[in-house]
């Protein structure tokens, strides 16, 4: 895993040795440039494959292909071997090498070829052009910068701050997005001018002109995919989840797996310790409050699969110290509280390995969230009259004690609630998972910054529900998680987190062609009454046990509902002030106060609204003033 950066144009080499030395936690071993007449590539490298020879920049023969990269290419040897017999020649054992022949032999149609999770820059001294290319489902990040005399990119805004080109201004349209998803979807940013390149796309600049292209696109067969019986698919998805594990194995370096004990880690640490001659390192954290804790369930697979398990239990001092190394580094307004038990079980980890497996990808393929049994739900309470339905309903909601406990039942009720009166179901999964409501987003703004996002905030939200035409109501719902939730929170989370610790995190439910095999099935392999991952729940039970099977999902909370009427409340004040919030000038203050005097006087648990708040604010200051 790795940082990089470059930008064609002005500039000198002291310019991007300061973009790379930005993001240099990210590949801590080694730094390399390429530096000719305009153009300036960087990359600081965290080895994993081919230690000796794996430097980077890296070249084809005649040297007029320069790249870097960022990730793994699991597929690198048949890639290599195919190469090979075309009379290509190496100098190294890297997946680094086989970009560079391999884009002199297929060109820009390399990255349909490539099967891993990855960020790429390709300069082409022949036709002076530099491609930039992101991995399918958006593992890795990509940034990007232009005007009229200059093109910059790198693996993180703040790389890109470093180029005196670059003036930062705050995008309000962009805030108003933040608050909106509690992220901000490609291929936007908060700043004015910068750009992310989105998951499955290139990006060509040649001539001062800039090209974006699509090489793979999320498809699913039909409403109900036929031409294939349970028995078989089972079959194909062991193998299918075999290979990808297997895959994901490949390193020159020590390896382990995240383990929470939920199907989705420990099916990943199933097959990891299945296709391994020794035990495998699981590692996993627990947190004193009971109801946010699973370690107990991590502990029991762990012993199930016979892992060499590690585990650390966190108190809320040690969480709450995590704010500032976080949010010192994280240079992009990212609302997801899990990423500070993220960042702490990937410093842990580190202690032992450099790379490990994860579970992402497993909710939102196989439908495992519980707005999937929410929309179940939803055409029940739809029938029931609009003014008996919002009144007495929302009296019921109203009677509910008020509890800061993780996902505590007045917690998703009232969420439910949120969403009973929106009819296209891509809008109303989004308003579940939001902090602010469209129609709180009037009141938390001021009226001439709401005046200027309110034509913009759902802009995303129309084009994808503009793309899933053709789709089943549960299709709609897994594109729309894969092209936002996944990759703008839950793969963004993964990839800070574990980077600021020089630590490479795969997710091998992210292999493309088992996503492909997935999204073929019909609806009900997997999601089957009120049951998500019904197939592969039916896969794995033999081989976890049905009590892990079947329990309730928790998730990666932390209590924030709690801190923030505790620990945190002094640093929210102080945040959140009445001085600061008029001086910024974005937001309401009577509305800001309003919501803060209602969860401290625990008639709302706000903590999704005042965190996101909260984490705005913490950005703000490092970061924007």
């Amino acid at each position: 895993m790795c940082g990089i950066a470059g930008f064609i144009g002005r500039g000198d080499r002291d310019i991007i040795q300061a973009m790379i030395n930005e993001i240099d936690y990210r590949g801590p071993d080694e730094k390399g440039f390429f530096t000719k007449e305009g153009v300036f590539l960087g990359h600081c490298r965290l080895s994993i494959i081919d230690l000796k020879t794996g430097g980077q920049p890296m070249f084809n023969e005649d040297k007029n292909v320069a790249v870097v990269f960022n990730g793994e290419i699991y597929n690198f040897l048949e890639l290599k071997e195919i190469l090979l017999k075309k009379g290509h020649q190496f100098k190294t054992q890297s997946d680094t090498e086989v970009i560079a022949h391999g884009y002199e032999e297929w060109g820009e149609s390399v990255f349909e070829k490539m099967n891993g999770m990855f960020a790429v820059a390709i300069w082409d001294e022949k036709n002076k052009k530099l491609i930039l290319g992101r991995d399918r489902f958006g593992e890795k990040p990509l940034y990007w910068a232009s005007s009229l005399d200059i093109f910059i990119f790198s693996s993180e805004l703040k790389s890109i701050f470093q180029h005196p080109s670059f003036k930062k201004e705050i995008d309000p349209v962009s805030l108003g997005k933040y608050f909106f998803f509690e992220y901000i979807p490609s291929p936007h940013t908060i700043f004015k001018g910068i750009k992310k390149i989105e998951p499955g796309h290139f990006l060509v600049f040649q001539n001062n002109k800039i090209k974006i292209n699509s090489y793979w696109q999320i498809k699913f067969g039909g409403p109900e995919a036929v031409g294939i019986d349970e028995n078989t698919a089972l079959k194909n998805l062991d193998i299918l989840l075999d290979q990808s594990v297997k895959k994901s194995l490949v390193s020159d370096v020590p390896l382990g797996v995240f383990l929470s004990g939920g199907i989705d880690s420990s099916t990943i640490a199933y097959f990891a310790q299945k296709n391994s001659n020794q035990p495998v390192k699981t590692f996993s954290i627990g947190f004193k409050e009971k109801s946010f804790d699973e370690s107990k369930w991590a502990r029991l697979v762990a012993k199930r699969l016979g892992t060499e398990h590690y585990e650390k239990i966190f108190s809320t001092k040690e969480l709450i110290n995590s704010i500032s190394s976080v949010f010192g580094k994280l240079d992009e307004p990212l609302a997801d509280a899990s990423i500070l038990p993220t960042y702490l079980l990937s410093k842990m980890a580190k202690e032992k390995v450099t790379v490990v497996l994860g579970g992402d990808g497993g909710d939102e393929f196989w439908m495992g969230y519980p707005t999937f049994i929410a929309h179940r739900l939803f055409p029940l309470f739809n029938i029931i009259p609009g003014f008996i339905k919002n009144n007495a309903l929302n009296f019921f909601a109203s009677l509910l004690p008020v509890s800061f406990d993780n996902f505590s039942f007045d917690f998703k009720v009232k969420k439910f609630l949120s969403g009973i009166n929106i009819a296209d179901n891509i809008l109303r999964n989004q308003v579940w998972l939001s902090a602010f409501s469209p129609k709180e987003l009037k009141y938390l703004f001021t009226p001439e910054i709401y005046e200027v996002i309110k034509n913009n905030v759902f802009e995303d939200i129309n084009k994808i529900i503009g793309e899933n035409t053709g789709m089943s109501k549960w299709q709609k719902l897994v594109y729309s998680y894969s092209k936002h939730y996944l990759a703008e929170d839950i793969l963004t989370k993964v990839d800070r987190a574990s980077m600021m610790n020089s630590l490479e995190v795969r997710s091998p439910f992210l292999n493309h062609e088992l996503v492909s095999f997935v999204n073929n099935l019909p609806d009900n392999f997997k999601f089957k009454g009120m049951e998500g991952k019904y197939f592969l729940k039916k896969l794995m039970e033999p081989r976890l046990g049905k009590d892990i099977i079947s329990r309730k999902k928790k998730g990666f909370g932390i209590p924030i509902a709690r801190w923030l009427t505790g620990e945190l409340k002094g640093e929210l004040g102080k945040m959140l002030s009445e001085e600061k919030i008029k001086k910024q000038g974005f937001f309401d203050y009577s509305y800001v106060k309003k919501i803060i005097a209602e969860h401290m006087e625990g008639r709302k648990n706000n903590r999704q609204k005042l965190w996101s708040l909260f984490v705005f604010q913490k950005w703000h200051e490092n970061w924007a003033e």
